[in-house]
Parts: C-alpha cells; sequence; structure tokens
C-alpha cells in the first residue's frame, strides 16, 4: 500500500461523501467527483468501478492490512520469514487465534474513530441512499469472509471447524457493528473499553465448549488464550488445571511474579 495510492483513495472517499451530502446521490456525476478529488476521469474509473465503489474505497486498502496483518500472526508465516523456507502448516499453542481476529476487527472500528467526520457523513448518507446500504453490507460481508477463513487456517485441525470459524468471525462483526452504530450515534462517547469487553466475552464463549469436565477425555491439544496484559492462560486436559505463563520487566521479583499470577487467574 504506497502513500500515493492511500491519499488518493482518501481524497476520493472524502470528495464524493461531500458532493453526495450537499447534492445528493443520484444528481452527483462521476466528473464530479474526479474534479474533487483532482483526478482525471480515466484515473478514476482505473481505481473505482462506480460511484457505490468510492463511498467505501478507504476499506478497500483497510481490508488488505487486515488481510496482511492476520497472515502474519500464522506461526508458520512466521517461521517461513525466520527461515527462508516455504511456509508449512503448522499449530501454535502459544498463538490465540481469536484474540487476532479481535485485534483487526478494533484495527476497523479505529479506523472509523479516527476518521470521524468522514465516518459520521457516510453513516447519514447511507440512511439516505439504499443503494450504498447493500454496498455497505458487501463491505462487511468481505471482513468476515477474511475473519473466517482466517480461522479455518489457523485453528488447530480438532477445532478447526466450519462452523466454529464462521460463527465466531459472524460474532465479531455482528458486535463490532452494533457498538460502532452506537459510535455514530453518539460520536462523544468513548466507546472502546466496551469493545474490548464484548471481544472477551465472545472469545470466553468460543473457549467454553472445549472446556473438560473429568468424565470427559482431554483433547491433544491445549488453546491458549493471550490475556492481553503480558500474560498467557493455557487450557490442557481434563483435570481443570491451567498453567499461567505471565511476562514481566527484567528485574521483577517475587511479590511482582505473584500479582501477575493472580491477575490471571482473577
Amino acid at each position: 500500500m504506497t502513500a500515493v495510492r492511500t491519499h488518493t483513495h482518501a481524497q476520493a472517499v472524502d470528495a464524493a461523501i461531500d458532493l453526495f451530502s450537499r447534492q445528493g446521490y443520484e444528481q452527483t456525476t462521476v466528473e464530479e467527483i474526479a474534479d474533487a478529488a483532482r483526478v482525471s476521469r480515466a484515473t478514476f474509473f482505473r481505481r473505482f468501478r462506480s460511484k457505490d465503489d468510492v463511498v467505501f474505497a478507504d476499506h478497500e486498502l483497510l481490508l488488505e492490512e487486515v488481510v496482511v496483518m492476520l497472515a502474519e500472526t500464522r506461526p508458520e508465516a512466521r517461521a517461513s520469514e525466520e527461515s527462508g523456507r516455504a511456509p508449512e502448516r503448522a499449530w501454535d499453542p502459544a498463538t490465540d487465534p481469536y484474540l487476532e481476529v479481535c485485534r483487526a476487527a478494533r484495527l476497523v472500528f479505529d479506523h472509523h474513530v479516527g476518521q470521524r467526520e468522514t465516518s459520521i457523513a457516510r453513516h447519514q448518507l447511507l440512511q439516505q441512499v439504499p443503494a450504498l446500504r447493500d454496498r455497505e453490507l458487501v463491505t462487511t460481508h468481505r471482513y468476515e469472509r477474511a475473519f473466517t477463513a482466517y480461522l479455518r487456517d489457523t485453528l488447530p485441525p480438532d477445532r478447526s471447524t466450519t462452523t466454529m470459524s464462521i460463527a465466531f468471525a459472524a460474532s465479531v462483526v455482528a458486535v463490532h457493528n452494533a457498538i460502532l452504530r452506537r459510535w455514530l450515534r453518539n460520536p462523544h462517547l468513548d466507546l472502546r473499553p466496551e469493545l474490548e469487553e464484548a471481544f472477551a466475552d465472545l472469545r470466553r464463549a468460543a473457549v467454553a465448549p472445549f472446556a473438560h469436565t473429568d468424565d470427559e477425555p482431554a483433547s491433544s491439544s491445549a488453546l491458549t488464550i493471550d490475556d492481553g496484559d503480558g500474560s498467557r492462560t493455557v487450557t490442557s486436559g481434563g483435570d481443570g488445571k491451567r498453567v499461567v505463563v505471565t511476562v514481566l520487566e527484567p528485574g521483577a521479583g517475587p511479590d511482582d511474579v505473584a500479582r501477575a499470577v493472580r491477575d490471571a487467574l482473577s
């Protein structure tokens, strides 16, 4: 993603939304958008297929960023980069795919919040133009498909079911969209803590079906849940025991270790 491409897309999005809001969607021409964005008509059609597409052009770039970000978290991708060899499918119990999907969704949320005026104007425009609402659904489904594909490829084989991947991806997108809509109606509110809490609930719910009782056989692969504060809680086996690995600064004393473990288990 080049700086020029990003700048051009941002200019086109802002120009289109501004013109649609002032003149009306049907009354605004491609030529007017191209002029306002300071690009030629040929350049406009080379980069955007239609008036509908330009409204969500920033999400084209953001989706690319999300896909790259998720791919880089896969253990085989990291191993390939370090060794120079072609990547091989491997399950790394220290990786939490659910957390990575939530991080990617947070990136999308932060994108909306970071360009407040554009996000609010686009939201208002969507209420007026049904065709754009349909295009918004297409964009939303593309994020959902990216999350689903990542989970299918990254979860351990005995957990990588189509149902689990689809359900978690859809839940993350639904929660993200619900909280985003609240923020768009109340942009003075800081809803990121609520988003974080909701994502944590989804992750706990996703792992819950794999928590074994004493009467159930233990799974051959443990699932690590990154608690987001430097500690990792690893659920393994059928006896309910957990292993907590804490990451502390050099020089941390016994009290610091005990506190970190206690916080991770609370």
